[in-house]
């Protein structure tokens, strides 16, 4: 299991935040009464939730006890759960599921989600947002330095939207999907490399365990990313990032 750092994860964090916000805007409930946000990381978003309904009980899930001792530190008022989102069972079902950038590092979706989608009331809600920009130069370089075949390799685990209208579309009132490109603008020395080290490379770099062979790993990485992504006149550099929502009613 990868060892999540909350400190490094939110380096980004207004920006990690913004596609958040967004799905969150997209939620066409008034009035839930308990709502579960699924790989929760340190909380923030959670609170989020928590400031939108406060009336409601939020649970946040996730399975590293690092963000969770910080989600507990932070944010008081909503029950932190640590369990594993693939065996995960609610002890009743909720209005709402929100999961924000989490589920593309679980497998099986024509699975997974079915079964969210059940552990809704009816009238409830299935929210998902997941990165899916497995095919940019910041996935690919880690496949160009350890090779296509090597195990710790990326994949490409979000499906196409039609996948997932098939999936779900028949248990759905309504069913919302759409993917949006964001360009983020970063500052620093290297930050898309910097970006990266706090989610995508986190896998990698644990999975590496000879000191030498992760440093030498990480200096290449690095270095491919600074030509993939080089910095504007002003010092600045541009970071696309395409990101899939969905947002289901269920019937």
């Amino acid at each position: 299991m990868a060892q999540w750092n909350p400190h490094t994860y939110l380096k980004f964090g207004q920006e990690r935040l913004r596609p958040a916000l967004d799905l969150l805007a997209q939620i066409p409930l008034e009035q839930p009464q308990t709502l579960v946000d699924l790989g929760c990381g340190p909380g923030n978003v959670t609170a989020l939730l928590k400031q939108q309904w406060p009336n409601a009980r939020v649970i946040g899930i996730d399975s590293s006890p690092d963000m969770l001792s910080q989600a507990r530190e932070n944010h008081p008022g909503i029950d932190w759960i640590e369990t594993d989102i693939t065996t995960w069972q609610p002890d009743q079902k909720t209005d709402l599921i929100f999961s924000n950038a989490c589920l593309h590092w679980l497998g099986n979706h024509d699975i997974l989600f079915p079964k969210l989608l059940n552990h809704l009331n009816e009238g409830g809600v299935l929210a998902v947002q997941m990165p899916n920009n497995f095919a940019a130069p910041t996935h690919q370089a880690i496949r160009d330095v350890l090779g296509a075949d090597h195990p710790l390799c990326p994949g490409y685990p979000v499906s196409d939207c039609r996948d997932y209208y098939q999936w779900l579309a028949p248990e759905c009132e309504r069913l919302d999907i759409w993917e949006t490109t964001y360009t983020h603008v970063l500052s620093g020395d290297n930050p898309v490399a910097d970006w990266t080290k706090g989610a995508a490379l986190r896998p990698v770099l644990d999975g590496i365990k000879d000191k030498g062979e992760k440093q030498v790993f990480e200096q290449a990485y690095r270095k491919r990313i600074s030509q993939a992504y080089p910095p504007l006149a002003n010092g600045r550099t541009l970071l696309p990032f395409k990101r899939f929502f969905m947002v289901c009613l269920k019937k």
